[in-house]
């Protein structure tokens, strides 16, 4: 409950910080509204008194006039307003969009981590648009208070007991929104989680696309994205059935309310205390001061920007990755320390107290069966992911102390899928923090074994990526070669030679121990050849270091070449070097 609190006042505040973004034009948006709310309002007591000039044989051309005049007024200011709002709805949904952006990007791979990435691109294209109202619909909603607001006092200057009149029925109308501002909010919240449980469903169906296909699965599949409909449905229903209910009980409330005022304003008129421009300016009022219609359709918007929000909330929730300003040694060896590791998944224990140290320029191959904790131990080591407990430096500096772009100069990473997010081939090489030129680009591409390829490509190293038809390998060894490109002190290959060949796995290999400089590599080994070219090897087994040594010696152990070949041994004799 406590954390469900704290979401919505995150949604508030963010729909706050949109407002004031969104300041001066939601205060023309305001002022607009307000004018053409005075203008519809000012036209009732101009047409009734039109009326009682014509009644009495009076000359009304200026009266005419004024009328003609308000009404085209009114048709300008609408118009002003409905292009001022989509432009304002344009520009503050663009201001949410950048803003989660770059708390995603910053937050990284723990934002996935919590929340499907289907539902973030929901949250960042749907969610925002939707939040991206909230400046317009604010300002229209207030601007709409004006007119109910300034119907009834009108109504009190006509003629007062018209007024109290129509007082007698306006806690009905009061307690009217509130029901629907309740109802329509519940059910706005449940209809866009839904709508986030489809996208996210629909990602991972495309990502994995080639396995369904395979599988002849699709017609399953289809069912599992669509599951969450019902559900969708089933709130969409609800949110029509109670906007439905609404408009249903302001159908019959209203029309009592201004036969109410007809009434008492037709007794005053028999009476001699209001004339027939007085009753017709009254009527008018009592319309507008039961505009129930227009200030529901407002509230509803207002309603959908702050379930929105609450989700975009959600989003901020995840925090973002702090760093601090220390630097690195200079001629640091690259030397890698983790002390005390403890990462934590649910009840789940992934890594338990880890300690483990890299000597600088050395290189250590991670092994374990599936589930040991390799690739988070990498993801820690490089900081993509930080522990529940403990701490890792590099040259004896935390990382958690590291500017962004120290530690991303320091760090260079490879992964089993790479994202090819340079725009080219060559561009995809040189992406990340202090782009290389193009010589080093093509030595980096040498080294891993892809200049061959992409030479062979249409436009070779300026090859768009979109059109550059890609295997498996090749697209290892483009990630490859971009770590290559960027030279620090550590480098961690998390699985990324699992695509390639035996002949250029074993050439990658032979350049990690050849022409990888002083650097550190970390390297996740899944061929017993990679992990025999490693200087030492860390074996992992439920989240601990149950040995460290070369492989040569660890090979002697027939839990450690189970490990590899799949099979279970029986010496369990391993002790930590």
């Amino acid at each position: 409950m406590s954390q469900e609190l704290d979401q919505r006042r995150t949604a508030d505040r963010l729909l706050l910080e949109s407002v004031r973004h969104s300041a001066l034009p939601g205060a023309a948006i305001l002022v607009l509204s307000t004018a053409g709310a005075a203008t519809g309002l000012a036209l009732p007591a101009v047409l009734g008194h039109t009326l009682d000039l014509l009644l009495s044989g009076r000359p009304a051309t200026t009266w005419l006039t004024a009328c003609a005049a308000l009404t085209c007024l009114l048709v300008v200011v609408d118009a002003l307003d409905g292009v001022l709002a989509g432009t304002t709805n344009a520009r503050s949904t663009a201001w949410f969009r950048r803003r989660l952006l770059r708390h995603v990007l910053a937050a990284g791979p723990r934002c996935t981590d919590r929340v499907p990435p289907g539902d973030i691109v929901a949250r960042l294209v749907g969610n925002a648009a939707h939040a991206g109202g909230a400046p317009a619909a604010l300002a229209g909603t207030v601007a709409a208070v004006v007119t109910p607001v300034g119907g009834l006092v009108a109504l009190a200057v006509v003629d007062l007991w018209t007024a109290v009149a129509f007082l007698v029925g306006m806690p009905v109308l009061v307690l009217l929104l509130k029901a629907f501002v309740r109802e329509s909010g519940d059910s706005v919240a449940r209809y866009q989680e839904s709508q986030g449980e489809i996208a996210a469903r629909l990602v991972e169906a495309v990502g994995g696309a080639r396995t369904i296909a395979a599988a002849g699965t699709a017609r399953r599949e289809q069912a599992r994205i669509l599951e969450p409909l019902a559900a969708l449905s089933a709130q969409g229903y609800r949110m029509w059935r109670v906007q439905g209910r609404s408009t249903a009980q302001a159908a019959v409330i209203v029309p009592l309310l201004q036969l109410a005022v007809l009434a008492v304003a037709g007794t005053r008129l028999s009476a001699g205390e209001l004339s027939v421009g007085g009753l017709l300016a009254a009527t008018r009022y009592a319309a507008l001061a039961t505009g129930i219609g227009m200030l529901v359709g407002r509230l509803n918007g207002l309603v959908r920007s702050r379930g929105a929000a609450r989700r975009l909330a959600g989003l901020l929730a995840v925090p973002a990755t702090a760093h601090g300003d220390a630097e690195l040694p200079p001629g640091g060896a690259g030397t890698l320390e983790l002390r005390g590791i403890t990462v934590a998944r649910g009840d789940r224990t992934i890594l338990a107290g880890l300690d483990l140290t890299v000597p600088g320029g050395t290189s250590l191959a991670l092994v374990g069966r599936s589930g040991s904790g390799k690739s988070t131990l990498a993801a820690v080591a490089g900081r993509l992911a930080d522990p529940d407990a403990g701490t890792v430096t590099l040259d004896g500096v935390p990382l958690r102390e590291l500017p962004r772009e120290v530690l991303r100069r320091a760090v260079g990473q490879a992964f089993e899928r790479p994202a090819l997010l340079g725009g080219t081939i060559g561009g995809t090489i040189a992406f990340g923090a202090g782009e290389p030129d193009a010589a080093a680009v093509r030595e980096a591409a040498r080294t891993a074994c892809a200049d061959d390829f992409v030479r062979r490509l249409p436009l070779g190293y300026d090859t768009p990526c979109a059109e550059a038809p890609l295997s498996g390998g090749e697209a290892q060894r483009l990630g490859l070669a971009r770590a290559f490109a960027h030279p620090g002190r550590l480098l961690i290959l998390d699985d990324a030679t699992s695509s390639l060949d035996t002949v250029t796995e074993l050439r990658v290999g032979e350049a990690l121990t050849r022409e990888a400089g002083a650097r550190t590599r970390l390297i996740i080994a899944h061929r017993a050849s990679t992990a025999a070219r490693a200087d030492r090897v860390a074996w992992l087994h439920e989240g601990r270091i149950r040995a460290v040594g070369p492989h040569a010696r660890l090979w002697q152990l027939a839990d450690y070449r189970a490990v590899f070949t799949g099979t279970d041994g029986t010496d369990h004799s391993a002790h930590d070097d």
